[in-house]
């Protein structure tokens, strides 16, 4: 992304971003990627069970939120989509507390593993172990947004072994036979846990969508102004009723799969530094800079200011109450007392 010449570029500007909000993308991916490193460290030091990580991927998750109507449109995130949900308006502390399984978490008042997000005031729909069940999900309120005539759409992401799931196929028949307007977003990151895309699909992800009937496209994951100009373009076709789009964005899980997997039983340290080099967020960064919008000491502020946020969350959510014995009977059955929560 870096300027080769001495013309600056503004690429940000000709896909339709400003100055400011192609700054703000770039604080929001570093501190995702901050809260991950956070993670994974109060997992190994035994303050918290589990977390699965989205390092790699922040550029892509970012790019697309902001193409997005933030206010209006509906939200379907997997579990490594810290990136995603951060800019949707998810705070650190609201993420600190589903990690450390927390009564006040907003996904699930702490009953959810970590990354399955869920939040009512940012119609962030609740997700499921079980993968791509988000999909005909997101399909559903894609119909009924068009069956309210709003125009807003649905946007829902999952790994690319999920596109070898039946909810990815009925999904995608359902929203190109009626033209709905959702957009699916596979996050490729060339694993499924231990399992290279090499042993998974034989073709491209993205030309998937011909069989259904509506575009699909592959994007450099790594390149969020790319990205940003592609989701803008596809959000554009769902709203003007022009129906779904799959898009591929095509990245790396530069860390292991969660805190439980071991990933150098299935790949090598030569492979994943080969795509650190590639790793989107130093890029954009670069790109900034470049563009003279940013410098090291913006930069050494920002990290400071996120990492002082973090301390503040970490503390919060350590020290906040769990959920309470009696409280694993709330959501059972309809109309219970909590149930409205």
């Amino acid at each position: 992304m870096a300027n080769t010449g001495t013309k600056r570029t503004f690429r940000h500007r000709e896909v339709g971003l400003t100055d400011d909000e192609a700054v703000q993308m770039y604080a929001t991916m570093l501190m995702a990627r901050r809260y991950d490193e956070r993670a994974l460290l109060l997992q190994r030091a035994g303050k918290i069970n589990f977390h699965i990580s989205g390092i790699g991927q922040e550029a892509a998750q970012v790019a697309a939120a902001f193409a997005l109507d933030r206010e209006n449109d509906w939200f379907l995130p997997y579990y490594r989509d810290y990136g995603f949900v951060l800019a949707v308006g998810m705070t650190l502390r609201e993420l600190m507390l589903s990690l450390f399984a927390k009564e006040e978490d907003p996904n699930s008042a702490g009953r959810q593993m970590p990354g399955h997000f869920g939040c009512k005031r940012l119609r962030i729909v609740t997700g499921s172990s079980p993968v791509t069940t988000q999909v005909p999900h997101a399909v559903g309120i894609a119909y009924a947004l068009k069956l309210k005539r709003q125009p807003y759409v649905s946007f829902v992401t999952f790994g690319e072994g999920s596109s070898n799931q039946g909810d990815f196929h009925e999904g995608c028949n359902f929203a190109g036979v009626h033209k709905l307007p959702v957009i699916f977003m596979c996050e490729n990151n060339q694993y499924a846990i231990s399992v290279p895309i090499s042993r998974q699909v034989a073709g491209r992800i993205c030309d998937r969508a011909v069989g259904y009937g509506f575009p699909g496209v592959r994007v450099d994951g790594n390149d969020p102004l790319e990205v940003y100009k592609v989701v803008k373009e596809a959000r554009e076709r769902a709203v003007a009723g022009e129906g779904p789009t799959l898009i591929e964005a095509v990245m790396y899980r530069l860390s292991p799969h969660s805190t439980s997997d071991n990933d150098l039983a299935y790949r090598s340290k030569e492979e994943v530094e080969e795509h650190r080099a590639k790793d989107g967020l130093p890029r954009y960064r670069q790109y900034l800079i470049d563009c003279g919008l940013w410098n090291e000491e913006l930069d050494r502020s920002l990290d400071a200011n996120i990492r002082q946020m973090l301390d503040e969350a970490t503390e919060y959510a350590d020290k906040a109450p769990y959920p309470s014995p009696e409280s694993i009977m709330h959501h059972v059955y309809a109309g219970d007392a909590e149930g409205g929560r």
